[in-house]
C-alpha cells in the first residue's frame, strides 16, 4: 500500500514573500475579520517525499502561486498559478501546469490545465462496480505481490475553459471550453510482476476491451456549459452554492475509430453556514451519462469538469469522489455520487505574515454506476492458463451494483484562505471496495 507523507517544511513562503514581510511590518492592514490583507504576490512552495515499495522513493516539488493585487478583493485573488513536479525513482511521476485568472481579463475567468502523468502501477478493477469480478489468482499466495488489477498508464492532458456572465443575472454564467487527451495503456511491467496475468489482459482476451482500444488513443473534448456561483470564496467557501451542468461532445477526429460521443456532466455544491464562519456543512451531488455514441474503455472514468479542484479528475473511487473506495473501482458509462462534510474551522492565527487555519472535516462519501459499460460483451468466462478447467467469469455471479460508501475524516491547514494543504483518511464500508484505512495527502478540500 503506498504510504505517502507530504513534509511542510519550507515555510510555505518563498524569496518574494519573505521580502514582502520587511516591509509589511510597517504597511499592514486588516478587514473586519483581523485578517491581514495580503497584496502583491505570495507563494506557497511543499516539497513532496514519499515512498512505495513498487514504485520507489518519491521526490519533487509543489508550488501555488497568487496575485492579489491592491487587495481589494482579498481573499480573492486575481490570479493563481500552480506547478508540481514529482518522480518515483522506478520511473512514475506527474508534471503540471495550471492557472487560475478570474479577474485577468474583464468579466471572464480563464483557467488552463497542463499535465503528463506516468503511472507504472495504476488500479484497474473491471466495469460496472460490484458486477466485476473480485477473482485475484494470487490472492493469498505467500511471497507473491498481486499486480492483478494494476496497468501501465501513460497520460497527457490539456484542458482551457472560460466562464462569463449570463446576460447580466446575478450569479449566473455561461461556459465553454476544450480539452484533449492522449492516453497510452499497456499491462504492469513493473520488476516482480513480469509473468503474472492482469484482469486488464483477461478483458483484451475476452473482447470486453476492444484490440483498436486496448492500448489507449486520442480524446477531444468541445465543452459547453453553464454555471450558479453565489460561494463567497473559492477555496474555502463557508456559504453559498456552485451548481454546474456541462455537455461534453467528443468528436473523433483524430483516431478515426468511432469513439465518437456525446455526455453531460451535473454538479451541485451547497455550503450551509451552521455556526458563523466556524461550522460548515458541505455537500455534493454529482451525476455523469452517456447520451450517444460510444466512448472508449480508457475514458470512461474520467470527470469532465470544466474547472478543477483536485489533480485527478477521475472516479469513482479514490481522492476525489469516494475517499476509501478503490480509486477505479466503481467505473460505468455513468455513475453518480455524493459527499458530505461537516468543515470545522477549529483555530485561526497569524505567522510569518500569512493568515492561518486549521480545520478537521469528518466526511461520507458514496456513489454508484447509473449506466452499465458493455454489459453483454462482459458475461464470458476467462479461461484459465495452461489448464483445461473451464476458468472463472469476468462478472460477479452473485454480485448487483448497489451503493459503495465510505467515512472518515481530514485534516487541513489553510493559508490566506487558498492554499490548502489537506490529509484526508478513509475506509470503504463494504470489503468488496477495499479492506485497509486509505490515507490522502494533498491540496484542497475535494469541492
Amino acid at each position: 500500500m503506498k504510504k505517502t507523507i507530504v513534509l511542510m517544511l519550507a515555510l510555505l513562503l518563498a524569496v518574494g514573500g519573505m521580502a514582502q514581510e520587511k516591509k509589511a511590518k510597517k504597511e499592514k492592514t486588516y478587514n473586519e475579520k483581523g485578517e491581514i490583507i495580503k497584496k502583491g504576490w505570495n507563494f506557497g512552495p511543499l516539497p513532496v517525499v514519499g515512498y512505495d515499495a513498487d514504485l520507489g522513493f518519491q521526490y519533487g516539488v509543489t508550488c501555488d502561486i497568487f496575485n492579489f493585487g491592491d487587495g481589494s478583493r482579498y481573499p480573492r485573488y486575481n490570479y493563481k498559478f500552480n506547478v508540481e513536479a514529482s518522480r518515483y525513482t522506478k520511473g512514475s511521476g506527474v508534471f503540471r501546469f495550471y492557472s487560475d485568472m478570474p479577474y485577468v481579463v474583464k468579466d471572464t475567468k480563464l483557467f488552463f490545465d497542463v499535465t503528463y502523468f506516468y503511472a507504472k502501477k495504476y488500479e484497474f478493477f473491471g466495469f460496472n462496480g460490484f458486477e466485476a469480478s473480485t477473482y485475484d489468482p494470487y490472492a493469498g499466495l505467500e511471497d507473491i505481490k498481486s499486480g492483478y488489477h494494476f496497468i501501465n498508464r501513460n497520460q497527457f492532458r490539456f484542458v482551457g475553459s472560460m466562464q462569463r456572465p449570463f446576460f447580466g443575472v446575478p450569479n449566473l454564467n455561461w461556459t465553454a471550453g476544450l480539452a484533449y487527451y492522449n492516453t497510452k495503456v499497456d499491462r504492469i511491467n513493473l520488476e516482480g510482476y513480469e509473468d503474472q496475468r492482469t484482469l486488464y489482459e483477461d478483458y483484451v482476451n475476452a473482447g470486453i476491451i476492444r484490440e483498436d482500444e486496448a492500448h489507449g488513443g486520442n480524446t477531444t473534448q468541445i465543452r459547453l456549459g453553464m454555471i450558479y456561483d453565489s460561494r463567497d470564496h473559492n477555496s474555502d467557501p463557508t456559504r453559498g452554492i456552485y451548481a454546474e451542468a456541462t455537455l461534453v461532445g467528443a468528436p473523433d477526429l483524430i483516431d478515426r475509430k468511432g469513439y465518437g460521443n456525446l455526455s453531460y456532466t451535473f454538479l451541485w455544491r451547497h455550503y450551509i453556514p451552521v455556526y458563523k464562519d466556524k461550522l460548515t456543512f458541505a455537500y455534493r451531488l454529482g451525476a455523469q451519462n452517456r447520451l450517444a455514441g460510444q466512448t472508449p474503455w480508457y475514458m470512461i472514468n474520467n470527470l469532465n469538469t470544466m474547472f478543477f479542484q483536485k489533480m485527478y479528475t477521475e472516479g469513482l473511487g479514490g481522492s476525489v469522489t469516494m475517499r476509501g473506495v478503490n480509486r477505479n473501482g466503481v467505473i460505468g458509462e455513468g455513475f453518480a455520487f455524493a459527499n458530505l462534510e461537516m468543515r470545522w474551522r477549529i483555530v485561526g492565527f497569524q505567522f510569518i505574515n500569512q493568515n492561518w487555519m486549521v480545520a478537521l472535516n469528518p466526511f461520507f462519501d458514496a456513489g454508484m454506476v447509473t449506466q452499465k459499460f458493455r454489459e453483454e460483451e462482459m458475461q464470458v468466462i476467462a479461461p484459465y492458463p495452461d489448464s483445461g478447467d473451464l476458468g472463472y467469469p469476468l462478472y460477479n455471479v452473485e454480485g448487483k451494483e448497489s451503493l459503495h460508501m465510505s467515512a472518515g475524516c481530514g485534516l487541513k491547514l489553510i493559508m490566506n484562505r487558498n492554499l490548502v494543504v489537506s490529509v484526508d483518511l478513509g475506509k470503504a464500508l463494504d470489503k468488496r471496495d477495499g479492506e485497509k484505512l486509505k490515507t490522502f495527502i494533498g491540496f484542497n478540500y475535494i469541492f
